[in-house]
């Protein structure tokens, strides 16, 4: 068995949490202990492996089982991958699960008035208006995950603060060694046992049902920006 065995960092969350931010954070890091590490960011990689995909259900599921098909390509042969993906929808990601094995989640997880209020390309602005139809978390609902290994809120989090969870998961998981973290972090982390055992089929936790009210949170928004259109 190889001495670095490959995993996968699957960051999930609505556009503009900062996933692909906390990814190229915790590659970077990794790269510092010798790790052989990809970023695969869908935005990235949009025109490789799904050029002409609409905005469908259907073609959205498609470009997470494709991107977990890679990353699964990758882990086997000892590469750390970090993948950061809105995958709105929680059955793909769980097929990425089990085709994957050694897979981390992380929820990174936003209001949806901080993502409209820092979106500089306009998006979320655009999808309120109804330039842009069948936008996650706007007119088109985001799953939450129901057992993430990590959570992550980036509006109040730095991404050292959440690249440090990552890390202690990862740690837990015996899919990084207490000797690298040392050598990234600079401290001394411990494993929490508790944290190896499985999550599937386990109840939501009280943090994770906290965190998981973005579609609400969008709802609110909408009814809101409709209301303001209305008045004018």
């Amino acid at each position: 068995m190889s001495k670095n065995p490959g995993f996968t960092v699957w960051f999930t969350g609505m556009l503009g949490t900062g996933k692909t931010t906390l990814a190229a954070y915790i590659s970077a890091r990794l790269r510092q202990v010798g790790r052989n590490v990809e970023v695969l960011d869908e935005n990235d990689l949009a025109d490789d492996l799904w050029k002409g995909a609409g905005e469908s259900k259907e073609d959205r599921n498609m470009i997470v089982r494709r991107l977990g098909s890679v990353a699964n390509l990758l882990s086997r042969n000892d590469v750390a991958v970090l993948a950061a993906s809105v995958s709105p929808y929680k059955a793909p990601r769980e097929e990425n699960r089990r085709l994957i094995g050694r897979y981390l989640e992380v929820y990174v997880d936003c209001p949806t008035e901080k993502l409209i209020q820092r979106d500089s390309t306009g998006k979320y602005k655009k999808a309120l208006s109804g330039e842009i139809p069948n936008f996650i978390g706007i007119t088109e609902p985001y799953e939450p995950p129901s057992s993430p290994e990590v959570i992550i809120h980036s509006d109040i989090e730095s991404v050292e603060d959440g690249a440090r969870k990552v890390f202690q998961a990862l740690l837990d998981l015996s899919l990084v060694s207490a000797e690298e973290l040392k050598v990234i972090t600079g401290k001394r982390m411990k494993a929490n046992p508790v944290a190896r055992k499985a999550r599937r089929g386990s109840a939501p936790s009280k943090g994770v049902r906290k965190a998981a009210r973005p579609a609400a949170r969008a709802a609110r928004v909408v009814k809101k920006a409709a209301g303001k259109r209305k008045g004018r």
